[in-house]
């Protein structure tokens, strides 16, 4: 699947440079708008046409679609008398609202009021329309100007890579939890026992995590494969399986695993935080090896993988990821949690708690 970059929209929140949470926000204040700052995933490419497509990120309700061939999303919400934009249509370059038929530009101005024709447009007449960014298959969008870097998946446009989009998957759990499910490598045999991991296996060698610019760095070897259950015959005997995980913050995570014979998967975790409580977890992943084989098998054994990591996250308690290193004990194995719990920390978060 090929994508077209397209560069940052015009963002009408120019004279409103601190964005301001939504209502109905769940998060702490001061953690939304930190985390208002970065890139996340709302949608598949393929989902958002000239058709106004409802999507919600922070507990934002925002409105995706595609007009005079630009991709723009805005938040969703009619500036007349608040009635979502989603419910509309799209004319040409413009959003129409169902309403009372105004139509909003691509740069959130409104530029007809059907019911006064050639009548002044009073300047509250627009909508935030948020930059945007179309890369791996996904709309990826930032509250808070897009200014912070763009997560990276480097083997998505190398022609030797095959690229592969499964469904996105909800998840009733905080971001936070989902990422360091993620990156958590002593739970392999007992959660992943079914998928790939073995009960009989469940040493943890020694390895190194640390906090990087963009987030952590950690890389794991040991002799757990990663080949699902009934292809394990194509694991060579005692092959140091290498997996390399990069955290770039707050919710992306990219594992790069070393296959036999010069194979390399690569996967990019992007949890969009719908809420406090509610994540959409998209998964692009490349691969250069088995790039005949049926596209279902991969789509049926990540779910499977994802589903059983999602039973867990679910259950966990606190909702919120703790911060504080003195809020959970802690085992050898957990260096790639505390690195990112760490750098989590020194971005500011953590007022669940502490504010």
């Amino acid at each position: 699947m090929s994508y077209v970059p397209i560069s940052i929209a015009t963002h009408s929140q120019q004279n409103s440079p601190d964005p301001v949470p939504p209502r109905d926000n769940t998060f702490h204040p001061e953690d939304w708008k930190i985390l208002s700052k970065f890139w996340y995933p709302v949608a598949f490419s393929s989902d958002v046409t000239d058709k106004p497509f409802a999507v919600r990120l922070l507990d934002e309700r925002l409105v995706a679609y595609r007009a005079g061939g630009r991709m723009i999303v805005a938040k969703d919400m009619c500036a007349h008398r608040g009635v979502p934009l989603s419910l509309g249509w799209v004319e040409g370059e413009n959003i129409v609202c169902p309403y009372h038929g105004l139509s909003y530009g691509p740069d959130g101005k409104c530029n007809r009021i059907p019911s006064q024709p050639g009548g002044h447009i009073s300047d509250r007449l627009k909508i935030f329309v948020y930059p945007t960014q179309e890369r791996y298959g996904l709309i990826w969008t930032s509250l808070g100007g897009g200014h912070e870097a763009f997560p990276e998946l480097p083997t998505w446009d190398n022609p030797d890579f095959q690229q592969i989009l499964p469904p996105s998957i909800d998840i009733a759990a905080s971001a936070g939890r989902q990422v360091e499910g993620f990156i958590d490598v002593a739970h392999f045999a007992w959660i992943h026992e079914a998928t790939f991991a073995d009960r009989n296996n469940p040493i943890v060698p020694q390895y190194s995590a640390g906090r990087t610019e963009r987030g952590m760095h950690a890389e794991y070897i040991s002799t757990v494969s990663n080949f699902p259950k009934k292809m394990q015959h194509r694991a060579p005997p005692d092959y140091q399986w290498r997996r390399v995980f990069d955290i770039e913050l707050p919710f992306t995570a990219r594992l790069t695993v070393d296959f036999p014979e010069g194979g390399l998967l690569q996967i990019l975790n992007a949890a969009c935080p719908v809420s406090a409580r509610e994540t959409r977890l998209f998964v692009p992943i490349t691969r250069n090896f088995d790039k005949d084989q049926p596209l279902q098998d991969v789509y049926d054994f990540n779910r499977q993988i994802f589903e059983e990591d999602r039973a867990i996250v679910e259950t966990q308690r606190p909702d919120d990821l703790p911060l504080d290193k003195g809020d959970e004990a802690h085992i050898l194995a957990d260096r790639s949690s505390g690195a990112y719990r760490r750098s989590m920390s020194l971005l500011g978060l953590g007022k669940a708690y502490s504010g």
